[in-house]
C-alpha cells in the first residue's frame, strides 16, 4: 500500500510551470522594452497567456454572382479549405450580392497546408452544389497582425474556375491574415478545431464573460391588519399572513389571540434581483382548523415602489387593502357595491446596505454591500490566465471513442468568465486571460473545469458522469491575500473531484495569477475593519436566516445565468457556489474534528516543553529558565517586552519557511485518501435517503456513536467550566466556605507580602526538583476536581 501511496501524495501537490509568457509579437515591436512584460501595464494586456497564432479568414460579401441557367436563381454560400479542414457559411436563397461578415479561425499548430482556398458555390437542393469559383492564397503571403493595430481592410478578389487559369463572373470580400488569441475577431469566430460541433452547440462553445445579477434583500414587516372577516362569521378569526416572492414562501406566525384585528410585528425576509420581475404577493388567511386554511385576503404589489434603505434608518409604514377572496368574476353583479375591505399594515423596504450571500463565508469572492453609493475604490486588480489543463480523464463516449470537451470558468464578485470549449482533447489550451478590480484582499476567487455535454452530437456519458448536465472534472480555490504583490504565479493545480468510489485526479489545471496593488495603504486600513459591511452586525441575521437567504440567492443567480446565451448552465453555477456544502459527511467531520486537534497542538507541546523543564529532563534549559525567571521577577516591567519580542523573533524564523505557492485542496486535511468507501457512499446519498433499510439503520447507530463522543467531549467542557463557577456559587457549601476563607488569607497575604517575592516562591514551587516532588495530584487539582457541577442534575 506504502508504495503505491508515494506517487499518489506528488499528484496532489502544486508543481510549478515555466510556461513561455509574454513573448514578443511578431513584427510588433517590443512592448516597454521587455516583451509583453513591461511597466505599462495597460498596453500589457496578454502578458499572463501563452501565444497561440490563427489564420483568420473574414468572409465579407460578394457581388454579381452567376444565377442557374436552368432556374434563373442562385442560393450563394462561401466555403473555406485548408488542408483537411473545411468551415463554410450559410446560404442564402436568391442573392446574387450576399452579405455574411463571417470569420473563420485555424489554428497554426495543427495548419499542414501551404494553399488556402476560398471557394463560392450555388446550394443545390437534390443535385450537387453548382460550383461559382475560387479565390487561392498562398499562406507565405499572409500578412501577419498585431493588436492595437486597425483591422485589416478586407479587398474584392476576382473568382477563378476549378483550374485557377481564367476570371469567372462574380467577386467575393475577403480578408486573410495571421493573428493570435488577442484579435478583436477571435470570441465570435468559426474555429476549425470545432468543426464537428452542429445546431445550438456552436453557442454553447465560445468564450463569454458574465455578471451575476444585482440581489437585494427584501424586508417585509408584517405589522397588523384590520377588519380580517372569515367566511364563518360565527367564529372570530386566527389569522396569520403568507408572503410570496417568485418561488420563496415565508408566513408569520398565527396570532395568539382569535380576533378581527390580529397583530404580528413579524420580519419576512426575501431575496430579490434587477430587474425586478416578480411581485410581492401577500395572503391573510384564517387557520379554521388543523387541517384546514382558509384565504382571507390578497394582495399583489411591485417591489419597484417599495423604498430602498442605505442605512437602519426607520422606513414608513403603509397601510394596503386586500382584494377579497369570493369576490369578483363570480359576483359579477355586485362588483360595484361598496363593501369594507380588509387593511393590512406593513412595512417594507429593500435593504442596499447588506451585502447578499449567494456563497459561503469562507470562500466570499465579494464583500460590497448592494447599493452602489456605499461602494469604495478598488485597492487592486487580478489578473488570471487560462493556460491549459493536461492529462484529463475522458469524461464521455462519442461516437464509440472516449474523449473529453472541457471549458473553464472563473468567478470573482459579480463577473463570471467561460472560455471556449476546446473540442475532444485531454491536453486543452485555452491561453485566454481576464482582469478583475479587487475591493478586499481577503476573498477568493474560484476556478472550475467542466466537460460540454451540449454540442448537439451523440455524446454518451461514461460511469459516474450526467447525461444531461455538464460535468464537474474539478475546481481550484486562490485566496488573494496568500498571494504577494505584482508577482506571477506560475502553476499547476491537481483537479481533486470526491467520487463514490473515492477521491479521484482528474488531470491539472495550469494558470498564472498576478495580484496587483493601486494602493497599499488602503489594503492595510482594510485590515483592521469588519470583513462585511457594517449592518451585517448592527442588525445581523441568525444563521437559519442567512442559510436559507443564502440558498434563494444561489437560486436567482443560477437561474438569471441560465437565460444567457450561451447560457452558464445551473449545475456549474450551483458546483462553483458550493450549493451542497452544508450536507452531512462522515468525511468532512473526521477532518474538522482533526482541525481542532491541530488547533490545540501547539498548546500541547508548549505543555510538554514546560513539563519537561519542571521535570530538569534537560538541566541547562530548566537553569536558563530559572536565570530568565529570576530576570523577570527582579524586572517586571521587562515581562511584556520579552513576550512580544518571542513572538517576533518566531515569526522571523518562520519567515524562512513560508508558503511559496497558493494555497490548494489538501487531500490529507480533507481525509479525502484513507475515507472508507461506505462513508464515502453515505455522503453522495441522497436527502432522504435512497438506501435499503438495514444500510440506513447501520449509518445511523455509525452517526449516533459519533455523536456520542462528540456529546461527551462538549460534556466534559461544561462540566470543567461549571466547576469553576461552583467555587462562588455555594452548591458545595463546605468547598465555598473554604474558597472564600482562603481568599481572605490570601487577600491579607499579598496585601503585606511584595509581589516579587509572592513571584518568586510561586515560580520556585513550580519549578523544584523532581525529588522533591509528589507523585499525587496537587492540593489545589484536588480541590478543584471536587467541585460539584450540573452533571449531576442531568436526566
Amino acid at each position: 500500500m506504502k508504495s503505491q501511496a508515494a506517487p499518489n501524495q506528488e499528484d496532489y501537490k502544486l508543481k510549478d510551470t515555466k510556461p513561455h509568457l509574454g513573448e514578443r509579437w511578431p513584427h510588433g515591436g517590443i512592448r516597454g522594452g521587455g516583451g509583453w512584460i513591461s511597466s505599462e501595464r495597460a498596453t500589457s494586456t496578454y502578458d499572463l497567456v501563452e501565444q497561440m497564432f490563427y489564420l483568420y479568414v473574414r468572409v465579407v460579401k460578394a457581388k454579381d454572382l452567376p444565377t442557374n441557367p436552368v432556374t434563373g436563381i442562385c442560393d450563394p454560400f462561401v466555403g473555406v479549405k485548408l488542408g483537411n479542414y473545411k468551415g463554410k457559411t450559410q446560404h442564402f436563397e436568391k442573392k446574387t450580392n450576399p452579405e455574411w461578415n463571417q470569420v473563420f479561425a485555424f489554428s497554426k499548430e495543427k495548419i499542414q497546408a501551404s494553399i488556402l482556398e476560398v471557394y463560392v458555390k450555388d446550394k443545390a437542393m437534390v443535385s450537387r452544389d453548382d460550383y461559382l469559383g475560387k479565390v487561392v492564397f498562398d499562406m507565405n503571403e499572409v500578412p501577419t497582425r498585431v493588436p492595437p493595430d486597425s483591422p485589416l481592410a478586407p479587398q474584392w478578389y476576382r473568382l477563378e474556375d476549378r483550374q485557377g487559369d481564367t476570371k469567372v463572373r462574380g467577386e467575393v470580400m475577403l480578408a486573410v491574415w495571421m493573428g493570435t488569441q488577442a484579435d478583436e475577431a477571435f470570441p465570435e469566430a468559426w474555429h476549425s478545431d470545432a468543426a464537428s460541433v452542429h445546431g445550438e452547440g456552436v453557442f454553447s462553445i465560445r468564450s463569454k464573460v458574465y455578471v451575476s445579477p444585482k440581489l437585494w434583500y427584501l424586508r417585509v414587516n408584517v405589522i397588523e391588519a384590520q377588519d380580517v372577516q372569515p367566511h364563518d362569521r360565527s367564529q372570530p378569526p386566527q389569522a396569520y399572513v403568507k408572503a410570496h416572492v417568485g418561488n420563496q414562501t415565508l408566513k408569520t406566525k398565527i396570532c395568539p389571540t382569535r380576533t378581527a384585528n390580529p397583530m404580528w410585528n413579524e420580519d419576512l425576509m426575501f431575496v430579490a434581483a434587477e430587474p425586478f420581475e416578480e411581485h410581492l404577493v401577500l395572503t391573510v388567511e384564517n387557520k379554521v382548523s388543523a387541517a384546514k386554511d382558509e384565504k382571507v385576503g390578497k394582495i399583489s404589489l411591485p417591489l419597484t415602489i417599495f423604498e430602498r434603505r442605505l442605512d437602519h434608518r426607520a422606513v414608513h409604514s403603509r397601510w394596503f387593502n386586500l382584494e377579497k377572496f369570493g369576490f369578483g368574476a363570480l359576483e359579477g353583479d355586485k362588483r360595484h357595491e361598496l363593501k369594507f375591505s380588509t387593511r393590512v399594515h406593513l412595512r417594507v423596504c429593500l435593504e442596499g446596505a447588506y451585502h447578499v450571500l449567494d456563497e459561503s463565508t469562507l470562500y466570499i469572492s465579494d464583500v460590497r454591500p448592494t447599493a452602489r453609493e456605499l461602494w469604495k475604490q478598488p485597492i487592486g486588480i487580478l489578473e488570471v490566465g487560462i493556460l491549459s489543463a493536461q492529462g484529463l480523464l475522458p469524461m464521455k463516449n462519442k461516437d464509440g471513442k472516449a474523449t473529453t470537451d472541457a471549458y473553464c470558468v472563473a468567478k470573482y464578485g459579480q463577473k463570471w468568465v467561460r472560455t471556449r470549449t476546446i473540442i475532444e482533447s485531454f491536453n486543452p489550451k485555452w491561453n485566454e486571460q481576464y482582469t478583475w478590480e479587487v475591493y478586499d484582499p481577503c476573498t477568493v476567487i474560484t476556478l472550475g473545469v467542466f466537460d460540454n455535454c451540449h454540442l448537439g452530437g451523440n455524446e454518451k456519458p461514461t460511469s459516474g458522469s450526467g447525461g444531461k448536465n455538464d460535468s464537474r472534472i474539478g475546481k481550484v480555490r486562490i485566496r488573494l491575500s496568500t498571494l504577494e504583490m505584482d508577482r506571477i504565479y506560475t502553476n499547476s493545480y491537481p483537479l481533486l473531484v470526491l467520487q463514490p468510489s473515492g477521491l479521484k485526479k482528474m488531470g491539472e489545471l495550469q494558470l498564472a495569477v498576478r495580484f496587483t496593488c493601486l494602493s497599499l495603504a488602503n489594503i492595510i486600513y482594510l485590515y483592521g475593519h469588519p470583513l462585511l459591511p457594517k449592518m451585517h452586525y448592527l442588525h445581523p441575521f441568525t444563521v437559519n436566516q442567512l442559510d436559507s437567504l443564502r440558498y434563494q440567492a444561489m437560486n436567482i443567480v443560477a437561474v438569471r445565468l441560465g437565460r444567457a446565451e450561451p447560457q452558464l448552465r445551473k449545475e456549474v453555477v450551483e458546483y462553483m457556489l458550493d450549493v451542497d456544502s452544508h450536507m452531512w459527511s462522515m468525511r468532512r467531520s473526521k477532518a474538522n474534528f482533526f482541525r481542532i486537534v491541530s488547533l490545540f497542538s501547539g498548546l500541547i507541546s508548549m505543555s510538554r516543553w514546560l513539563g519537561e523543564v519542571r521535570h530538569w529532563k534537560n538541566p541547562i534549559t530548566t537553569v536558563l529558565v530559572h536565570f530568565l525567571f529570576f530576570l523577570l521577577i527582579c524586572y517586571p516591567e521587562l515581562i511584556l517586552p520579552t513576550i512580544f519580542l518571542y513572538m517576533f523573533l518566531i515569526g522571523l524564523w518562520n519567515f524562512r519557511f513560508r508558503p511559496r505557492h497558493p494555497p490548494h485542496m489538501d487531500t490529507k486535511l480533507s481525509w479525502a485518501e484513507a475515507v472508507h468507501p461506505d462513508e464515502m457512499d453515505e455522503e453522495f446519498d441522497t436527502f432522504p435517503t435512497s438506501k435499503a433499510q438495514d444500510v440506513a439503520r447501520m449509518r445511523y447507530d455509525r452517526l449516533r456513536s459519533v455523536a456520542g463522543r462528540i456529546q461527551t467531549v462538549v460534556g466534559d467542557i461544561a462540566t470543567q467550566g461549571e466547576r469553576f463557577q461552583a467555587v462562588l456559587s455555594w452548591r458545595d457549601p463546605r468547598a465555598s466556605s473554604l474558597f472564600v476563607f482562603l481568599c481572605l488569607i490570601a487577600a491579607v497575604v499579598l496585601y503585606v507580602t511584595p509581589f516579587k517575592l509572592i513571584a518568586l516562591v510561586a515560580g520556585m514551587v513550580w519549578l523544584r526538583h523532581p525529588r522533591f516532588r509528589s507523585k499525587l495530584p496537587s492540593v489545589p487539582s484536588n480541590f478543584f476536581r471536587r467541585l460539584p457541577s450540573r452533571a449531576d442534575s442531568m436526566l
